[in-house]
């Protein structure tokens, strides 16, 4: 079967003084979503998944409303900030130097309560499940970028999971997987629907219109 991992669109940004932040998209993360749709209308998906987290259930609305499916919905796949009080683009933070991007950059910022190794049990876990569900389909699961980290690294037997490389937004990250257990990583940060829209991308990339 061929599983499709895409991240989320951009979001706005959101602090809360209690409760969690979830997002919903901004103007250009809705844009990019229907560039996702419309890249992937000529592929068959037999079923369409996200995270309730609202940047990836929204991200998947045009997906699945092109396929013509129904969004089903996979608490497993959350992303580990799920319960943060704050979002805010990770570009953002860099363009402005904020101090929490300092400390992604030595590594010691941590807002999530669930601890690493829960965090990687769970999202292995449900996306094994959702493969053994679909032999020989083709799934869409949207996402999280810590949520494909941490699959892809658990394929590839890399140990620095929940961020050890930077999913564009509505990045696609095809994986084959066989009935026999082999897991094959096919493509890695797909972004072609994104090129020459004028369309922001991610943290090291812009498309240029």
């Amino acid at each position: 079967m061929e599983l499709l991992l895409i991240r989320h669109a951009l979001p706005v940004r959101r602090e809360v003084e209690s409760g969690a932040a979830d997002p919903e998209l901004s103007d250009d993360g809705h844009a990019q979503a229907q560039h996702l749709a419309e890249y992937l209308a000529a592929e068959t998906m037999d079923a369409v998944y996200a995270s309730p987290m609202r940047r990836a259930h929204q991200t998947a609305v045009p997906l699945a409303r092109s396929q013509g499916k129904d969004i089903v919905l996979i608490d497993d796949v959350a992303e580990w900030d799920r319960n943060s009080n704050e979002y805010v683009p990770v570009e953002e933070l860099k363009a402005t130097n904020d101090p929490r991007w300092q400390a992604i950059l030595r590594g010691e910022w941590n807002t999530h309560e669930e601890p690493t190794e829960q965090f990687q049990a769970r999202v292995v876990a449900a996306i094994e499940r959702l493969i053994d569900a679909h032999g020989g389909d083709r799934i869409a699961v949207v996402c999280h970028g810590g949520v494909i980290n941490t699959y892809l690294s658990h394929i590839l037997g890399i140990q620095k999971a929940p961020s050890f490389f930077y999913p564009n937004y509505t990045s696609i990250h095809r994986v084959a997987a066989a009935r026999g257990g082999e897991r094959t990583v096919v493509t890695v940060n797909e972004t072609a629907h994104l090129r020459s829209t004028g369309l922001p991308m991610g943290l090291f990339q812009r498309s240029r219109p």
